[in-house]
């Protein structure tokens, strides 16, 4: 028989993203419509050893679905890394009477929740909480579209600039390892080469294609490099391009953590809702260490540590030829 759960705490862990706060109003909402108790755990999993609770009700997460960043806020927890760390924890889930988790966040988040579900034996269900979109299980992570849509707004405003100054312009986004971001967001904004740690594009392929561009007398272009590339970084590749093109005023913007914030878009709001719902059904279905995702547009439930330890995660490869044609 599925054990009844009486009260649920819930956590953001890692870094933000935007629709956080948008899944932690679902989750309080549906527990409560359940029956359930919530309780809000702050600067994860530092705030469980640390016994940072707050009971929340549908008052508490108002007017908080349009907001970037997370009310919860999040931190990292050397501790928590450690058995004693996570028992201490675990114990004061136990004092509070927290019998079930949800925890929003990436990779880390998963196998912080995987472990201590596995070792003390309470229910986790983990929601895709990053703008990297790199969790396998999951066509989209919560704050990916945002993330995006943050990144095609600078390049639309700088593509003005650097028409009106004859300019080349890198500009450099996150994602880690992950290539999501630059392939979505160069092939959104028009971008004239687009570097991915997915793949390998040397910087000689890199000016052959920047000569074709000169030789059609393009007088700007944008190449977009993802953090992880291969290649070193915006300013190294910029430093290398230069050497050779002489003519063109390069310039180098680094995005940043600007990525990170803003008021999510309509699809994050969304998304973060249906995942943080879905999540609460499957704690009271007797679910546990599984991650809520979305996969062709349908709720589906995958492993934790499937999530976390399948690398066949892969940009699309049609996109990433199109974005090389419709650059010619």
């Amino acid at each position: 028989m599925v054990k009844a759960i009486k009260k649920i705490g819930v956590l953001t862990s890692g870094g933000d993203a935007p629709g956080m706060n948008a899944c932690i109003r679902a989750v309080v909402r549906t527990g409560i419509y359940l029956g359930k108790e919530v309780v809000g755990i702050k600067q994860g999993y530092q705030g469980m050893v640390d016994r940072k609770f707050v009971n929340m009700d549908s008052h508490s997460v108002c007017n908080i679905i349009q907001l970037g960043g997370t009310i919860l806020k999040t931190a990292r927890c050397d501790e928590f890394r450690t058995y004693e760390g996570r028992q201490k924890a675990y114990k004061n889930l136990k004092k509070e009477g927290i019998d079930a988790l949800v925890a929003i966040g990436g990779d880390g988040t998963f196998t912080g929740a995987e472990l201590l579900s596995r070792e003390f034996d309470i229910p986790v269900i983990c929601v895709p909480g990053t703008i990297d979109n790199d969790l396998y299980g999951s066509d989209f992570t919560l704050g990916y579209d945002t993330a995006n849509n943050t990144v095609i707004e600078a390049i639309d405003k700088i593509r003005d600039t650097a028409a009106s100054h004859d300019r080349l312009f890198f500009i450099e986004v996150m994602g880690r390892d992950s290539g999501c971001i630059a392939l979505w967001a160069g092939t959104a904004g028009g971008a004239e080469a687009i570097l991915l740690p997915e793949k390998d594009t040397g910087i000689e392929d890199l000016i052959q294609k920047l000569e074709k561009g000169a030789d059609s007398n393009k007088s700007s272009s944008i190449v977009i490099i993802a953090e992880g590339d291969k290649n070193g970084g915006a300013y190294h590749v910029a430093k290398l391009v230069k050497e050779k093109f002489q003519f063109y005023d390069i310039k180098v913007t680094i995005l940043g953590h600007l990525q990170r914030g803003g008021s999510p878009t309509s699809f994050d709001r969304v998304l973060a809702s249906r995942l943080g719902y879905a999540a609460v059904k499957a704690l009271e279905a007797g679910e546990t260490r599984k991650m809520v995702g979305i996969r062709g547009n349908r709720v589906k439930l995958t492993d934790l540590v499937e999530s976390i330890n399948n690398n066949s995660f892969k940009l699309e490869e049609d996109l990433m030829e199109m974005s090389t044609i419709l650059t010619i």
